[in-house]
């Protein structure tokens, strides 16, 4: 086939314009089909169009799920954490209308990690002098930048993390004036309001997800836990508790 042959998307059927295809392993997709997609789905060009039939049909399954969804908790500024916390899901969306996005609801037993990136960014400060020409200051001063990122780790099959940026736009910081902001003085910055806010908002989400990362793997081993016989407080019968922890012989409570 040319180069400028068209193409059809191999999952609706529809004509791909010139500059709408998106490659496959052994096929076409059309950017709206792309669209809907989960966003934190990157393995597209190595997937079969079998595969990406599969993600679709789990997209429109997530549909439901979404309108069930019922926030109970929000954590995050411009890209926030949603949880419902009665059903133990969790949705990661920077949409305010994210019903309308179909964010990807993931139960909180999905959940293998939480971390925090915070990354660094150091420039140099110029002056120019009597001639026009950029020179540095001596001692050099510096500017220093911050961005704010959560990476929740996932047991998924689409993908395994979501990364996001906390902070809309990069934190800045100038040195004072009349004072000079070494390399090694970047704790100036890290005292600032802005840094102090997004680094507590950071740790929130991570010990949150964290927190019921845990409490799942902890109600997983009790439930696997193995029953142990014991005496009924109410009719003296040895007995292992039922599924609703009563004495199988009178009913009565055992806890």
């Amino acid at each position: 086939m040319g180069l400028f042959d068209k193409k059809f998307c191999d999952i609706c059927g529809g004509k791909i314009g010139l500059l709408g295809n998106r490659k496959l392993d052994d096929g076409n997709l059309c950017k709206d089909c792309a669209a809907k997609l989960s966003p934190f789905f990157s393995e597209r060009r190595r997937s079969t169009v079998a595969d990406i039939k599969e993600q679709l049909e789990y997209r429109e399954a997530n549909l439901e799920k979404v309108a069930s969804f019922k926030v109970t908790r929000t954590l995050g500024a411009g890209t926030k954490v949603l949880m419902d916390e009665d059903n133990k899901n969790f949705i990661v969306s920077s949409n305010r209308r994210w019903q309308e996005a179909n964010p990807d609801v993931l139960s909180f037993s999905q959940v293998t990690g939480c971390n925090v990136d915070i990354e660094e960014q150091r420039n140099e400060l110029k002056q120019r002098d009597k001639d026009g020409n950029e020179r540095s200051y001596n001692p050099p001063r510096f500017e220093h930048e911050y961005n704010f990122y959560i990476i929740i780790h996932v047991n998924h099959p689409y993908f395994s993390e979501i990364r996001f940026k906390l902070n809309n736009l990069p934190i800045k910081i100038m040195p004072p004036a009349g004072r000079v902001m070494m390399p090694s003085s970047a704790e100036i910055g890290r005292m600032s309001v802005d840094y102090r806010e997004h680094a507590a908002m950071a740790e929130e989400i991570k010990s949150a997800l964290t927190q019921v990362r845990q409490d799942e793997r902890e109600s997983i081993a009790a439930v696997s836990a193995p029953k142990t016989a014991s005496i009924c407080p109410h009719c003296g019968a040895t007995t292992i508790a039922d599924s609703q922890g009563c004495c199988e012989f009178c009913g009565g409570a055992m806890g």
